[in-house]
């Protein structure tokens, strides 16, 4: 998938990712760009429940489990102890957008913007990490080497990570 547009969104717990993915999400589709997402979770997660027969296939041991329905499909993979895949594996898997917006990620080498709230206490990701090409946060913070932009203004933000990839 050489040539495959991805930008990030990271930041620390309770600064703003989720909400700010969606609402890019929103405003990006909006425009006409086509975009997929990619989600990190630290922790094990289910997108099915006990009692449902894809869970009960897993639970069995199977290796893949795929659900298809007249309105969408979802194919499960278990890795059964491997190790989890990178993100470039996991980019290959998706089919042809516009644009990847990735949420989470934040050691990988794609560019990204920072959400930020301050008053969560939390370090800016951006101050050591050259990937991290704007901050997105309630107000201008003192000293910040890299661009501004308003967390709660999903348009400016999309502004920016359009231009970046050129899909402006």
């Amino acid at each position: 998938m050489s040539g495959l547009r991805v930008y990030g969104v990271v930041g620390w717990k309770n600064a703003g990712k989720t909400t700010l993915m969606e609402r890019l999400v929103a405003e990006i589709t909006g425009r006409g760009v086509s975009v997929s997402t990619v989600k990190h979770a630290h922790h094990a997660f289910d997108m099915d429940h006990e009692g449902k027969d894809s869970f009960r296939h897993r639970a069995a041991g199977a290796r893949e489990v795929l659900v298809c329905s007249g309105a969408r499909w979802a194919l499960l993979h278990e890795l059964r102890g491997a190790e989890e895949p990178p993100l470039a594996t996991l980019l290959e898997k998706l089919s042809p957008v516009d644009l990847v917006l990735v949420e989470g990620y934040k050691r990988d080498r794609h560019f990204k913007v920072e959400a930020h709230r301050p008053e969560t206490g939390a370090p800016l990701i951006a101050t050591g990490d050259p990937t991290v090409r704007a901050v997105a946060s309630p107000a201008p913070l003192p000293g910040l080497a890299t661009p501004w932009l308003p967390l709660d203004e999903p348009a400016r933000v999309a502004d920016f990570i359009l231009r970046e990839t050129g899909l402006a």
